[in-house]
């Protein structure tokens, strides 16, 4: 494939800039990290990011998946590097992808034996552009804080940043047990979920500062701090956004599956987010059997898009239908209408910069349908029960035509493409 034929990512801004939410709270003041070509906090944008879950020793396969994360617009990408094999193929997947034209900065992800896999294969830590270190895991006993040196030093000798993972799962077992001894002398004893909390939020804080001692820029760490309920991940990332000016990473770990996985993630990282809390999301989907990874990108960029953090594609506001509507003709049209504009995303985020922030509504029926259309850039009112059999389009606030017949999916997709043309980019000027 040549990288003329590899088309640029749906989601991602060619400049992108952080959309003012309405009532949210500014957004915290970080340290800003440079992650290949992408900044994380420093008032940045939330970046949206991914992981994959191919075996990485198989080149072809991993970057088939990467290329297919950037497409949906992920502009993070972490993979598996446990062990010798997939160690040696790093440089060659970001050589592959690299003749493909998808320059997605790609991000190791090490466990147990991180400080052996980059000193046995330098071409790897050359060519990946952040490590992921769990300080839960990164050694144990005497060895802990040798072995967490040596990837320090491997992140300076090679210029990268460092994201500190810690992890509800993975908690460092030492400094768990110290803080259970500790709060048992306290008088008034905190209960066991806030010692468990603490030691989380200590072993990510404490790790990065020992970074720091080792000579890592402060401009170079990231961290995290993952449980897997969402009232647990608000108390420790707020306690965490406290307690230092590092950039931060936000996932619900283990969301889960389907609907539970995606609203789980998303009332946890809205509340922080809000609350101007996370530099870079992942919402870590188990994705259905034979089912694209790329709905956890999705996901992120929906939640971000619908927060008013970010603008990715144009969304559709539609009619959930009830007892007056008269057929699903018009949940077939939204669908339509949404997978045309997602399709379409990577041609116009070149020719037509600005047209993932146009807004579309497709209604059902008179009771809201005008009203809801007149609020969208472009919007529709099909007819309900005992309407007239006609769909007067309105745009921007103004009704421009009435569509009748068999051929209005067809007809409105063609207005929505005729106002992208009209009104963002080289269209917007008749070039």
């Amino acid at each position: 494939m040549s990288a003329q034929s590899v088309a640029a990512p749906a989601a991602c801004l060619s400049d992108p800039v952080a959309l003012p939410a309405f009532g949210a709270a500014p957004r915290r003041g970080t340290r800003q990290v440079h992650v290949g070509g992408v900044a994380l906090g420093g008032h940045a944008p939330v970046v949206v990011q991914s992981m994959t879950n191919t075996d990485t020793a198989d080149v072809a396969g991993t970057a088939r998946q990467i290329g297919e994360l950037w497409r949906a617009g992920s502009e993070l990408v972490r993979i598996t590097v446990n062990n010798p094999e997939s160690a040696a193929a790093v440089p060659r997947i970001v050589e592959r992808l690299a003749m493909q034209g998808i320059e997605v900065p790609i991000i190791g992800d090490f466990h147990y034996n991180g400080h052996q896999l980059l000193a046995g294969e330098p071409a790897c830590a050359e060519a990946l552009a952040k490590y992921r270190i769990n300080p839960g895991n990164v050694g144990f006993g005497k060895k802990r804080d040798t072995q967490f040196a040596q990837l320090i030093e491997f992140a300076m000798r090679y210029g990268k940043p460092v994201r500190i993972g810690a992890n509800w799962g993975s908690l460092d077992q030492s400094l768990a047990a110290t803080l259970m001894d500790e709060n048992a002398r306290r008088a008034v004893p905190w209960d066991a979920g806030k010692v468990l909390r603490e030691a989380l939020i200590r072993s990510a804080v404490d790790s990065a500062e020992r970074a720091v001692e080792l000579g890592l820029g402060r401009d170079r760490i990231v961290l995290s701090a993952k449980v897997s309920g969402v009232q647990e991940l608000v108390a420790v990332y707020r306690d965490l956004a406290a307690r230092c000016d590092f950039a931060l990473h936000l996932g619900l770990t283990e969301a889960g599956i389907g609907s539970k996985g995606m609203v789980a993630s998303s009332a946890a990282l809205a509340i922080l987010m809000q609350e101007g809390i996370g530099d870079t999301i992942r919402i870590s989907l188990t994705p259905e059997p034979g089912a694209s990874r790329t709905k956890e990108v999705v996901v992120a960029q929906e939640l971000l898009q619908t927060m008013g953090l970010r603008a990715f594609t144009p969304m559709v506001t539609a009619c959930p239908g009830c007892g007056r509507t008269t057929s699903e003709f018009f949940q077939e049209l939204a669908g339509v209408v949404q997978d045309h504009v997602r399709e379409k995303m990577p041609e116009w985020k070149i020719t037509h910069p600005g047209a993932e922030n146009m807004t579309l509504a497709v209604m059902g029926c008179v009771v809201n349908g005008p009203g809801e259309s007149r609020h969208a850039n472009i919007g529709i009112s099909l007819p309900g029960t005992g309407e007239a059999p006609s769909a007067p389009v309105f745009i921007d606030g103004e009704k421009a035509v009435t569509l009748r017949g068999e051929n209005i999916a067809h007809e409105f997709v063609a207005l929505v493409d005729d106002y992208v043309h009209r009104h963002y980019g080289r269209g917007a000027d008749g070039a």
